[in-house]
């Protein structure tokens, strides 16, 4: 099946890990591709799935979006993002080829998509080659048609109320 986790709401991710956990627990193999969530210092989940979850295969790829200090995201996509873009996609190409995971969750894959730091119609090409035993998950707000197109399963988070519209800003372990 293909999962796709979207909307402006708060959510994808952590519904992602929900997934990757209980799979786990299942007994089944599980890789994550982050894509455009760089950096070492930020993103929790990394954390325990490193320490607790060694069934997890994770890869981080992207550029820190992070700014600790004001607690604000970069926004605006350079030639370096582009190029972590194309490290996931080549990732995510090798996983497909091994076919050994049942589920993979490609991680703000959608809004990816939707700034160009990866190419849609590359995404698209590489989903035909996805082993049909295999889940996949696709986070991210603005899931392309494309994708929607495709998906099984199709979750949107709608914000109603955000903190961050009050001036709070990120906060560690609640919002990365």
């Amino acid at each position: 099946m293909l999962q796709i986790y979207t909307g402006n709401g708060k959510g994808k991710t952590t519904a992602a890990l929900g997934l990757a956990v209980r799979a786990v627990g299942a007994g089944k193999k599980v890789a994550w591709i982050a894509f455009d969530k760089g950096g070492d210092a930020h993103y929790s989940e990394r954390k325990i799935i490193a320490e607790r979850f060694p069934e997890i295969d994770f890869y981080a790829t992207g550029l820190d979006r992070i700014d600790v200090r004001t607690g604000r995201f970069r926004m605006g996509v350079t030639s370096q993002d582009m190029e972590e873009g194309e490290r996931g996609l080549s990732i995510l190409n090798q996983i497909f080829s091994q076919a050994r995971h049942d589920l993979v969750i490609l991680d703000e894959i959608n809004c990816s998509a939707e700034l160009g730091i990866v190419d849609e119609q590359i995404i698209l090409d590489l989903l035909e080659q996805k082993p049909a035993e295999m889940e996949l998950v696709l986070t991210g707000r603005n899931a392309p048609m494309s994708f929607m197109n495709l998906a099984d399963l199709i979750t949107e988070m709608q914000l109603h109320k955000h903190y961050f519209y009050q001036g709070v800003k990120a906060r560690p372990g609640f919002d990365y």
